[in-house]
């Protein structure tokens, strides 16, 4: 999996490349990794202010609909056009052609809660660990249950 150095990533899975007073968001490869094929893409209008921990805008898969969360406050600039019609865009190339908006930061601060690709990479490592344990959970629940079911016809 991959994590471009000279980014900045959320614990919600976007990225953000500054440069100068601009901010360029996305979602990471692995946000959509986990969402899976994308269908639906609804972005915020240009002139919008977004505030840094509130959605933006939401991403649809074919697994679920789920909101894209503002990794830094600002005003909006310019949003990907490609996306609304293409939403697979972001599915193919999540740090380049599948960007989904650009801002002008309001507060370059908002930039020190979020991560370098260093401590993104272990934090994605550490969240997958998490799943497996989960599926692990869930795996063992089905056994005890067909165990249960196996001592009723016992019975």
């Amino acid at each position: 999996m991959e994590f471009p150095e000279g980014l900045k990533y959320s614990k919600e899975h976007e990225w953000v490349l500054v440069e100068g007073n601009t901010a360029t968001i996305g979602i990471t490869e692995y946000a959509q990794e986990e969402l899976g094929d994308i269908v639906y893409v609804e972005l915020p209008e240009v002139g919008e202010k977004i505030v840094k921990d509130d959605p933006f805008a939401a991403v649809e898969s074919v697994k679920a609909v789920s909101d894209v969360y503002a990794p830094v406050s600002g005003t909006v600039l310019e949003i990907n056009d490609v996306l609304p019609d293409n939403p697979e865009t972001i599915n193919d190339d999540p740090y380049g052609d599948g960007w989904m908006i650009r801002v002008e930061l309001s507060d370059k601060d908002d930039l020190k809660d979020l991560m370098d690709e260093d401590e993104y990479g272990e934090y994605v490592a550490q969240q997958k660990e998490a799943d497996d344990d989960d599926e692990d959970e869930d795996d063992e629940s089905e056994e005890e249950e067909e165990e249960d079911k196996d001592k009723d016809k016992d019975k």
